[in-house]
């Protein structure tokens, strides 16, 4: 896994603005306009957000007639997940800790 890309997919999504723009493109691809439309922004401001998500390479852009939407890329994501699963253990033996000591509390 390459260290500075994930480092990347975490810091992309650090801003509320561009968490509301992934959530947005999680439910397809839009151009800047459809996803500036929510916003107090404007379309260049909108665009700086997406120039952060297309580095990290977690969006790409596609070339349909006059329309460039914009589009979540699926490898970046999957990489940042599977450097969370690597975490699922600890978080689960929490969870089974905190169990126990509601048991012994009742």
């Amino acid at each position: 896994m390459d260290s500075a890309r994930l480092d990347a997919s975490f810091a992309a999504p650090a801003d509320p603005t561009r968490r509301a723009i992934l959530a947005r493109l999680a439910l397809g691809e839009a151009s800047v306009n459809e996803l500036a439309e929510p916003f107090r922004m404007s379309q260049p401001a909108i665009s700086k957000h997406l120039k952060v998500f297309e580095r990290a390479g977690l969006i790409s852009q596609a070339n349909v007639g006059q329309r460039r939407p914009r589009r979540l890329a699926p490898e970046p994501l999957a990489q940042a997940t599977q450097y969370l699963e690597g975490y699922r253990p600890f978080r689960e033996a929490s969870f089974t800790d905190l169990d126990a000591l509601l048991q012994t509390l009742k």
